[in-house]
């Protein structure tokens, strides 16, 4: 990167897991950036009485991080949630610096995330088309594949994007089931491979609460691409029954890559070939979309 560029600034959402939190920090502070990167850490307060200890334990930790350039830290009063904190915090951040890369507190990252999400956000910055930096890949086959691919799904586990897309961002999931068509939502299904719409109806219902699968829809209606390693520069350790997010099945939890990105596509459009794979892999290993409604209740399961 030239010295022209900007460093994007770290947000991490933290709540009541101290172990966890202390390997992401870590992860983080083996990165080639870190010293150079801001860390706003949003710390939400906890919902229950059971949780304080813990909570109080994650906010003693945080403020003695040191390491990057510079550590903010907000701690909540009240509990807000989640989906909230995530909302309200990117949209805090992105209007003070323009960009931003956002963690939660269960993924650890490989020495070249940073790396890969500076270089990604400068490259196209000025791209319209390019919303979203992913850091998380599913557990595809790369062959034939580059080292990042374009396409149209979002990935959440570490990633990335720029104010200017994220204004955009509405979680209106009544809007999006009146007017959205059965083609709509099949091409929104990965071709009808995967549910992702159930997440919507899930929310629209109140039987969750969720922002992740709103910033999907808000880059899909507007025929937004994602930029998406191949191999997975995060891994995820949260799925251990230490949070409210478990029972993923592991299938879904690849060990992140020590290799760093290359190469950037050269034409911007989306990758045929890593729709494919990652249809196969979601047929192979037996998700169909009865069972995959299920799959996201449990997973996703948090209230304001």
């Amino acid at each position: 990167m030239s010295d022209d560029n900007k460093i994007a600034p770290i947000t991490l959402f933290v709540y009541n897991r101290p172990w966890h939190t202390r390997q992401t920090v870590e992860a983080l502070l083996k990165n080639e950036f870190a010293a150079e990167s801001d860390l706003i850490i949003f710390s939400d307060a906890p919902k229950s009485e059971g949780l304080t200890e813990a909570v109080r334990d994650v906010r003693q930790y945080i403020r003695q991080i040191d390491g990057f350039k510079s550590v903010t830290i907000v701690e909540r009063e009240t509990n807000i949630g989640l989906a909230r904190s995530i909302i309200e915090g990117v949209t805090e951040v992105c209007n003070s610096y323009g960009r931003v890369i956002v963690l939660e507190d269960d993924i650890v990252t490989s020495p070249h995330f940073l790396t890969f999400m500076n270089m990604a956000l400068d490259r196209y910055s000025n791209e319209p088309r390019v919303w979203h930096i992913s850091g998380w890949n599913y557990p595809i086959d790369p062959e034939g594949l580059p080292d990042a691919f374009f396409w149209r799904v979002m990935n959440c586990w570490g990633w990335a994007t720029w104010a200017d897309r994220w204004k955009h961002f509405q979680k209106d999931p009544q809007h999006l089931i009146q007017s959205w068509d059965h083609k709509k939502i099949k091409r929104f299904n990965l071709d009808g491979s995967h549910d992702f719409w159930s997440q919507i109806t899930a929310n629209a219902s109140h039987h969750i609460n969720t922002w992740a699968i709103f910033w999907y829809a808000t880059i899909f209606e507007r025929n937004g691409l994602c930029l998406n390693p191949t191999r997975s520069l995060v891994e995820n350790i949260g799925h251990d029954g230490s949070g409210e997010n478990c029972g993923v099945n592991n299938l879904y939890l690849p060990k992140k890559t020590p290799m760093h990105v290359a190469e950037f596509p050269m034409v911007i459009s989306e990758s045929a070939l890593a729709i494919q794979k990652v249809q196969h892999f979601n047929k192979s290993n037996n998700f169909p979309l009865k069972r995959l409604l299920g799959f996201v209740k449990r997973v996703i399961k948090k209230l304001i």
